[in-house]
């Protein structure tokens, strides 16, 4: 869809302040800024989202941080200057959600925590994004992805069973936190609608990390054990890995009998159906890394087109071992238009990966291109002043 599309969206007329750096708040205001809300990024006038420094750097404008922006208006304030602090509060009389993602006290300090904004505001809805939560011992420690995958147990899964921490590749931590915040603002609208009352919505990081985990949470608290690491294999389903072939890898999971059944008639092994220890999903996995070898053995035969073809052609769900180039090339994303130009400031065009959600077979559209730091301060200020 293109700039400045009319058409009308879920979100569009409820008016979002974003006060926030680098990952989890700028996702979480990306999120509510794709359905159609009027994001306002209030930045620091002296660099602003410190994202914007972030490689790659296309005619001084971060590549990086306009994934996360676009669909928003940039303004600047000085958090420490009085009068910019009256010019927020302004704002804040006009707005429904105001996300931050400061460390808890940072807001209070400034005088413009919840409580004192509710006074301004008794409908506004305060998102807090932080690494621990508003309260508790561990409150007032900062946190970033890394540190989070790691307290979360998030690390101790990821990786190959023996080897150093790993943590994702993709940043989980932080883009958990950003979507559940997104959908409890969302969800909070429906009550402020019906009560007339806002609400201060608490997201944690470790918080999101753990629900997010919730098959390695039960595994623990259904067997006393701690889950550990198995690469890209399943801890109940097998076969359900990446595989070795004549040309590298590629990723088969068979997570039922139904299609164990499938994958032997495909490698021409059908006595493997009579073994008993690969008669169920759970045996399999028990003996999974005796069935792999026994099944590479024959994937090493051809290369990983030729197997990808063959398992498909048969039902079982199978795929390449892509790169980001090869996915975004993919027929499918090209099919759902995930990629899309957009126009960085200084007139430089690029692409970005945009909302992959459809609404009645459409997609939403990007509205605003990532702004430049303070673009919006003549436009955003100037309603204002025609509101007074």
């Amino acid at each position: 869809m293109p700039v400045n599309s009319t058409t009308l969206l879920p979100l569009q007329g409820v008016r979002v302040l974003e006060l926030c750096n680098v990952a989890a708040g700028p996702f979480c205001g990306l999120l509510l800024a794709d359905m159609g809300a009027d994001l306002i990024k209030v930045e620091n006038p002296t660099g602003g989202d410190t994202l914007r420094t972030w490689p790659p750097i296309t005619d001084g404008f971060s590549e990086n941080f306009a994934s996360l922006n676009r669909n928003k208006r940039s303004v600047t304030l000085d958090l420490k200057s009085p009068e910019d602090i009256d010019r927020l509060r302004e704002l804040v009389r006009t707005a429904d959600v105001l996300i931050e993602n400061n460390r808890p006290g940072v807001m209070k300090r400034l005088g413009l925590d919840y409580e004192s904004l509710k006074a301004v505001n008794p409908r506004l809805l305060y998102c807090s994004i932080s690494a621990y939560g508003q309260s508790g011992p561990r409150a007032s420690e900062g946190g970033f992805d890394l540190t989070i995958q790691a307290m979360s147990g998030i690390m101790s899964v990821t990786g190959e069973a023996g080897g150093a921490p790993v943590k994702c590749g993709v940043p989980l931590s932080d883009f958990a936190a950003g979507l559940y915040g997104a959908y409890a603002v969302a969800a909070s609208l429906r009550h402020v609608q019906q009560t007339g009352e806002g609400a201060h919505i608490d997201v944690p990081m470790l918080g999101t990390s753990l629900a997010i985990a919730a098959l390695q949470t039960s595994e623990y608290f259904g067997s006393g054990r701690d889950p550990g690491k198995l690469g890209s294999a399943h801890p109940r389903n097998a076969p359900y890995q990446a595989f070795r072939c004549k040309d590298g890898y590629f990723a088969m999971a068979a997570g039922n009998n139904a299609l164990w059944r499938s994958v032997t008639a495909v490698v021409g092994m059908p006595g493997l159906l009579d073994d008993e220890r690969f008669t169920s999903p759970t045996t399999r996995a028990r003996h999974q890394e005796a069935l792999r070898d026994m099944l590479e053995v024959k994937f090493l035969e051809h290369d990983g087109a030729h197997w990808l073809s063959e398992f498909a052609s048969a039902g079982v769900p199978c795929a390449p071992i892509n790169s980001y180039s090869q996915v975004l090339q993919d027929p499918q994303v090209r099919h759902m238009d995930w990629v899309q130009e957009i126009t960085l400031p200084g007139e430089n065009v690029t692409r970005t990966f945009v909302s992959p959600i459809k609404i009645n077979g459409q997609g939403q559209p990007v509205r605003i291109n990532p702004p430049a730091l303070g673009e919006h301060n003549d436009e955003v200020f100037a309603d204002r002043v025609a509101a007074q």
